[in-house]
């Protein structure tokens, strides 16, 4: 199965060895949301940066939902297919790239969905703010994978117990969970980013 988006923004990587990046951006935001702050993180890095293609009242997204933090579930399920095979595309075409995948709100849940049933795709995950509202299946394949979460302690749209829950789950599986949580909501603040620019930046033998 392959898939491509009508939109989005690519970039090769310089080298041989140097990582691709997806980068997801959040609700209302399009494929330029983190083209820059990746390639300030990492400059050599390719980048793959899909446009949601659902509309919400002319808001961009990745998939369906009938309410906030209410998920049209089967059609998450179909676009989570479709997302991995779009992914599992460029992965093939670049063997030799670590594949990191980044995502805000939004952006982070379809990256965690396609995580969930398709482990093996991503070498390292930045969730940044996600709501994951239902309880994922366990995956062995998650074992040994570098998660970052963030999130804020008083967000209205991701609350910290379900990011704290998130955070519980990769550990279960395995994952080495990193976390940055600051004191304010929804925002991406400073520490925030910092913390991904180390996570980004890390060696890849770490």
């Amino acid at each position: 199965m392959t898939c491509t988006f009508y939109h989005a923004l690519t970039r090769t990587p310089a080298a041989a060895g140097d990582p691709l990046v997806f980068a997801f951006h959040g609700t209302g935001g399009d494929e330029h949301q983190f083209s820059d702050l990746v390639e300030q993180i990492l400059p050599k890095a390719g980048l793959v940066a899909p446009r949601g293609d659902v509309s919400e009242h002319g808001a961009l997204r990745f998939f369906r939902r009938t309410g906030e933090g209410v998920y049209d579930m089967t059609d998450l399920a179909e676009r989570t297919e479709r997302m991995a095979a779009f992914v599992a595309g460029y992965k093939a075409a670049h063997p030799g790239s670590p594949v990191y995948g980044m995502g805000y709100s939004n952006g982070a849940n379809i990256l965690a969905a396609v995580a969930f049933k398709h482990p093996d795709l991503f070498d390292r995950m930045a969730l940044l703010h996600p709501l994951i509202p239902w309880q994922p299946e366990a995956n062995a394949g998650l074992a040994g994978k570098q998660v970052l979460i963030t999130g804020g302690r008083r967000d209205p749209i991701c609350p910290l117990p379900l990011t704290e829950r998130l955070v519980a789950y990769f550990g279960a599986q395995g994952s080495e969970v990193e976390t940055s949580f600051h004191d304010g909501g929804h925002e991406i603040r400073q520490p925030e980013l910092a913390a991904l620019a180390a996570f980004l930046s890390a060696p890849q033998s770490r």
